[in-house]
Order: C-alpha cells, then sequence, then structure tokens
C-alpha cells in the first residue's frame, strides 16, 4: 500500500478531503522523523513503536579489494509492532 492510497482509505473513510488527508499524513510522517533525529523513540499504543537502534563499531571487508575497513558506529530507525498487531497479523494467514 503506498502513501497515497492511504490517503485514499482515510478520505474515503473519514469523508475529510484527500488534501487535508495528505497535510495530516505528511505531517505525521514529519513529527515522528523529527522526533527520532533528536533521539526520542515514538509509541503507538495498539500499533507500535518507532524506536532508535544503536548498532556497534564492527570490522567490514571490502571484497573487491581486498581491504578491511572499518564501519563506525551509528544508530538506525526501526519499527517494533505491538504484540496485538503481530497477533492480528499471525492470525491472517491466506
Amino acid at each position: 500500500m503506498t502513501k497515497a492510497e492511504i490517503v485514499a482509505e482515510i478520505a474515503n473513510k473519514t469523508g475529510i478531503e484527500k488534501v487535508a488527508v495528505q497535510s495530516t499524513v505528511e505531517t505525521f510522517m514529519e513529527t515522528v522523523k523529527k522526533s527520532m533525529i533528536n533521539g526520542e523513540n515514538v509509541y503507538l499504543r495498539g500499533f507500535g513503536s518507532f524506536i532508535i537502534k544503536r548498532r556497534a563499531e564492527k570490522t567490514g571487508r571490502n571484497i573487491s579489494k581486498n581491504t578491511t575497513i572499518i564501519i563506525p558506529a551509528h544508530n538506525i530507525p526501526s519499527f517494533k509492532p505491538a504484540k496485538s498487531f503481530v497477533n492480528e497479523v499471525k492470525s491472517n494467514v491466506k
């Protein structure tokens, strides 16, 4: 499902204009991104959590040049679904 499809679905279910829904969805995504950039996790009860995971420094290999490189420690964004969300997906086997 794409962002445009999400906007259309919300507009159809709520009767709100697509432009307003699009603005709301964009603002939501920007708010989540800004919070995570600032080091804050975002918790949505019953849906899941947008969390920051810390990756430790590690040694990698460049196979084509046969050299070793150091990959510095870094943060990555991650999504952890709520247990109820996971259970609903699991039970919906087709």
